[in-house]
């Protein structure tokens, strides 16, 4: 599905201000870019201009604008390392050839009466070395699942290129009273702001808040939110959820949805909202 009627390649998006087709920028290690960045001819933003890559299922180190399927071991190879949105699955051969080496040099050099105590001597050794090798295996599987567990929480709680901020501070010593008090529309109308919530806060991820969790403190039933989900191939549910939020309170502004991000324990998604103080002064 492409967006763009001039721009038939789908890695490019119609600059309508200097009526060209423009390469979309490449995505960070875990994404992938959407067709036409998510834009159509006019200007209108129908997704983001990229998406994550599927758990366990495609990968993307960074470099490349699409994510690519992950590979899967050859049987009898140890997967050390399974597969995450930044890397692919590392695989290892099983470490057979010390232990079957060690049994024929030892049976070959032992014979006569040394045979009633060689052998069982060569059983032991071999228990001992795949013992070690079990151990060493491991310890090497537990580490790998802590470390792509850890990179997951963070990467769903901060984004990257955001510092987190501390749940002591109050709004106000984050952001200006210009952006608190700006009307939430300003929000809608910054699309590059608008387009960093979208990736923030549009993803489902087990155990952080989403949009869902920002359309319930918005009151917006169940069942509205379930639609707008639905229909996220053509339009963000953020995007909906804060056109709504215009469309029924008008005097809504920047500061009541930062309060009930802060609610949510949105840090990451407060930072973005820091880009809107800085454009403002530009435009001064």
């Amino acid at each position: 599905m492409v967006y763009s009627g001039k721009c038939h390649d789908p890695k490019t998006y119609w600059k309508g201000t200097i009526s060209k087709c423009e390469p979309c920028p490449g995505p960070a290690p875990g994404f992938e870019i959407t067709p036409n960045c998510g834009k159509d001819d006019n200007g209108g933003i129908h997704e983001a201009s990229k998406r994550a890559c599927e758990a366990g299922r495609t990968f993307n180190d960074g470099s490349d604008v699409y994510c690519r399927p992950c590979t899967s071991c050859h049987p009898g190879y140890i997967t050390t390392n399974p597969c995450s949105t930044t890397t692919d699955t590392q695989c290892q051969e099983p470490r057979r050839t010390t232990e079957v080496s060690t049994t024929e040099q030892i049976k070959t050099e032992v014979s006569g009466p040394a045979v009633l105590w060689a052998v069982p001597l060569a059983i032991l050794i071999i228990i001992i070395l795949v013992m070690i090798a079990a151990c060493v295996l491991y310890m090497k599987r537990k580490r790998g699942h802590q470390a792509v567990l850890g990179y997951s929480r963070r990467s769903s709680y901060i984004n990257s290129g955001f510092s987190s901020l501390s749940t002591g501070n109050d709004l106000e010593d984050i952001l200006s009273p210009s952006v608190l008090s700006a009307p939430l529309q300003t929000v809608l109308d910054n699309l590059d702001v608008l387009e960093e919530l979208v990736i923030l806060l549009d993803p489902e991820s087990q155990g952080v808040k989403n949009t869902r969790h920002l359309a319930s403190h918005f009151s917006f039933p169940a069942t509205w939110v379930t639609y707008t989900y639905s229909m996220k191939e053509s339009k963000s549910p953020l995007t909906a959820v804060l056109e709504g939020v215009t469309s029924r309170q008008p005097d809504s502004t920047v500061g009541h949805l930062a309060k009930v991000l802060r609610q949510m324990e949105r840090n990451d998604a407060i930072a973005v909202l820091t880009k809107l103080k800085l454009k403002m002064i530009q435009q001064v």
